[in-house]
């Protein structure tokens, strides 16, 4: 792994924490509650937009591949239809 590696994984990571602790304030207080003129579901949206950049940009430097990416999200999906609530 190079340095530029490292920084994506890091900066994804941080990523991921932060999406995880939007969710956590959805639970705690809704999706309507505002803190800093921004509600809940806002800042999820915004968490979610910079998970998803970082995404594409170990997509775009080679460090992860579309079609893997998309057959792992089809195959989640699938398991949700038949293991969860989602879909029923």
């Amino acid at each position: 792994m190079n340095e530029r590696e490292r920084e994506i994984l890091l900066i994804l990571q941080e990523e991921s924490a932060e999406v995880i602790q939007a969710v956590s304030k959805v639970f705690r207080f809704g999706w309507d509650s505002e803190w800093d003129g921004q509600t809940n579901r806002e800042h999820l949206e915004e968490e979610v937009g910079d998970y998803l950049a970082m995404v594409q940009i170990m997509v775009d430097t080679g460090m992860i591949d579309t079609f893997a990416i998309d057959t792992a999200k089809h195959k989640k999906i699938e398991k949700l239809k038949k293991w969860s609530n989602i879909f029923k």
